[in-house]
């Protein structure tokens, strides 16, 4: 699926695993890593990535990732994004140096990044050896809740030094959060669609997952293993839905014919989010949360 999730178009970027083929060789010498004054961190993935104390250049090779990294006041490093990063406008500008599913290798190498900040949702173990015979640190992000989500934010900011920025940014986002109002007492059955004709949809391991709960409801899907499953119309049929949650983007603007009796058809509860907001772990995912919050029937106190 081509986002964050992006993760890429929006109504594919959440649950695409891409296959990278490695082509690229290149002979430049190579980058050593910093010892002295480098520090440590681990990613969401459990890897242990040494980054120099000092970084001017970074990659992005996820919107969320390039959201994030705006958001903490570190853009003016960006020297690399993907061609789906469209928010903030200045990333617009930036050189593109990926579409997600295929990195270019050689671009990222000649831009001597210090860290290339990838998503699971996209490219991983395929280029990561080339890059640390570089001297390139790679730092995974693979949240599935939203305090995953702020962790992100968090390390992040850590890794290019904007710890205090970040932490504004988490602190504010928390107060959002926590000003959801609460709901009556039966949390509406809520279905998200990812994709119309795919029904692809969203299970235990999703961070969307999570939103949902957040906001007054529980998914139909909560109990699928996978975090992005593809389901059957039979499947769709049989969950009959108090709520459908459609992740907006092009080719999935209405529910799936297999809700078209469902009670969140007859009753007109079928709600549109952009997919923008919702596909990608980033900052924006709380606009996103709101907008659910407000559509599942509850206040959103103090604003």
């Amino acid at each position: 699926m081509g986002s964050t999730f992006h993760f890429c178009s929006s109504r594919f970027s959440i649950i695409a695993i891409f296959a990278v083929i490695l082509t690229f060789c290149t002979c430049a010498p190579k980058k050593p890593h910093a010892a002295a004054g480098s520090r440590v961190f681990t990613d969401d993935i459990g890897r242990r990535v040494e980054v120099p104390e000092k970084i001017d250049k970074l990659v992005s090779l996820a919107p969320n990732l390039t959201e994030i990294i705006f958001a903490v006041q570190g853009g003016e490093r960006l020297v690399g994004v993907t061609t789906f990063c469209n928010y903030p406008e200045q990333a617009l500008a930036i050189r593109k140096v990926s579409d997600t599913q295929k990195p270019n290798i050689e671009s990222i190498v000649a831009l001597h990044p210090q860290v290339v900040f990838v998503s699971t949702a996209s490219q991983l173990e395929a280029f990561m050896k080339t890059l640390d015979e570089q001297g390139i640190a790679v730092f995974v992000t693979s949240p599935n809740s939203i305090e995953d989500v702020f962790k992100s934010i968090t390390s992040i900011g850590s890794i290019i030094g904007n710890s205090e920025e970040a932490d504004a940014v988490v602190r504010d986002l928390e107060r959002r959060v926590s000003a959801i109002g609460r709901r009556g007492t039966r949390a509406p059955k809520v279905f998200v669609q990812i994709d119309k004709e795919a029904l692809y949809t969203v299970g235990s391991g999703s961070y969307i997952t999570d939103l949902i709960a957040r906001a007054g409801g529980v998914s139909a899907t909560a109990g699928l293993s996978t975090a992005y499953p593809k389901i059957s119309k039979e499947s769709a049929l049989a969950m009959n839905p108090d709520v459908i949650i459609v992740s907006e983007s092009d080719g999935n603007r209405e529910p799936n014919e297999a809700f078209r009796n469902s009670p969140a058809v007859r009753n007109g509860r079928v709600y549109y989010i952009n997919a923008d907001l919702l596909s990608r772990p980033g900052p924006r995912v709380v606009d996103a949360l709101e907008q659910i919050a407000e559509k599942l029937g509850g206040p959103i106190e103090g604003t």
